[in-house]
């Protein structure tokens, strides 16, 4: 499984060039990304690609200096499950 990166979401297609995972992002301020949307197909759920999707993200925002403002019920349901991710947040609950 092969993560393909844009400016504004990670995904992955099926063998068909069909989405099968998603995860979008957008920019809120200068240094602030807000993760809005995560899909994963239904032959791929229960496998942990929504939550490879969200460090995938975490990974990148990282690398670039970047906070995160997760929306999306996953995404924040993922870093409440992560506390070692909570430094990224630009709003940690910890």
């Amino acid at each position: 499984m092969e993560f393909r990166y844009e400016a504004e979401r990670i995904y992955l297609t099926d063998d068909h060039g069909r989405m099968a995972a998603e995860i979008t992002f957008h920019q809120r301020s200068d240094r602030t990304m807000s993760i809005d949307h995560t899909y994963v197909s239904p032959e791929l759920q229960g496998r942990g690609v929504a939550a490879d999707l969200v460090k995938a993200a975490a990974d990148r925002f990282r690398a670039r200096g970047l906070k995160a403002v997760p929306v999306c019920s996953y995404a924040v349901k993922w870093f409440a499950q992560h506390p070692e991710e909570q430094d990224l947040l630009k709003n940690p609950s910890v």
